[in-house]
């Protein structure tokens, strides 16, 4: 009974290493949609590790959830797993993984409860600074213009989104730099990059010792704004984004010699001015079908024992 084991060591070390290897990697900035693709099929197949040792694990240590599990299988399939042998350990590493899962659940309830709040708090806002005139009914997608000194400008996603907009900001973004600008916030919205936030931060606020959702999380705050600005550049060109870019962030001294909270913008602008070169195609391909691969190492490692009773 040593596939939950196995399992359970692919985990870990997929956790531990696939961070290193994405962070050594010189092409995820080149490709930020693929650099998302990627680490969301490494955060899968962990996720995958944890799901099936835990599901073997319960079916040795109890035969009820044997009796479910391997219901309609060959009488040699569930002797080739050994569930009788399994020793003291099965039942709980069953209990520790089943309530990590749960705990992981949580924190993503947790998380799309705060985010639906401060979307309430955010849109109850709006309605207090932009009111409707008499007779006006609300829409969806609209622009919304809020009177404001300091240059700004996001995305509310719901079931009626809107993009917000400052009169700072509309006075500094110059011809086709405002198209620039709902380019970017339409690429959030069109990914449903929030959801990929709102995991990200669940799993590392869950387990933030845990490597790889740790990267997971600051890598997708910084690939999303990246993939966004590739949308943004490809619809308007890259110059006009990089200085949309400039003009909304320049007075918040993120490009000074301390920046802090947006230090990430300087690079940003640098990427769009100076453009990288894309991967081959070929490459991309390869690097994809890779990354799809990683989730079923898992499912193969459960299902060896089985297929080999099978013939």
């Amino acid at each position: 009974m040593m596939v939950p084991v196995t399992l359970l060591l692919l985990g870990a070390l997929t956790a531990v290493v696939a961070p290193r290897l994405l962070a050594r990697a010189d092409w995820p900035d080149r490709e930020p949609v693929l650099a998302l693709w990627v680490w969301q099929c490494v955060v899968a197949a962990v996720l995958l590790c944890c799901a099936l040792s835990m599901t073997l694990s319960a079916a040795a240590a109890w035969q009820a959830v044997r009796g479910h599990v391997f219901g309609t299988a060959p009488r040699a399939v569930v002797d080739a797993y050994a569930l009788g042998t399994a020793g003291p350990w099965a039942a709980p590493t069953a209990v520790i993984l089943a309530s990590a899962g749960l705990w992981s659940l949580a924190m993503l309830v947790r998380e799309v409860v705060r985010a639906r709040a401060r979307r309430r708090d955010r849109r109850a806002e709006l309605l207090v600074r932009a009111p409707l005139l008499p007779g006006e009914e609300q829409a969806a997608d609209r622009l919304v213009v809020l009177e404001g000194e300091r240059a700004d400008a996001w995305w509310l996603p719901g079931t009626a989104p809107r993009l917000v907009v400052t009169t700072a900001a509309l006075r500094r973004l110059k011809g086709r730099q405002l198209d620039a600008l709902v380019a970017h916030e339409e690429g959030h919205a069109q990914a449903r990059h929030d959801w990929l936030l709102h995991c990200s931060a669940a799993l590392a606020g869950g387990f933030p010792q845990v490597p790889v959702f740790a990267g997971f999380r600051d890598e997708m705050h910084r690939l999303v704004e990246l993939a966004a600005d590739d949308m943004a550049s490809r619809r308007v060109g890259r110059l006009t984004t990089a200085l949309a870019l400039v003009e909304l962030n320049e007075e918040r001294g993120v490009f000074g010699p301390s920046p802090a909270p947006q230090a990430h913008v300087p690079q940003r602008v640098h990427r769009l001015l100076t453009p990288p070169d894309r991967l081959p195609v070929l490459r991309r391909l390869r690097l994809t079908a890779a990354a799809a691969l990683v989730p079923v190492i898992p499912v193969l490692v459960a299902l060896i024992p089985g297929l080999r009773a099978l013939g």
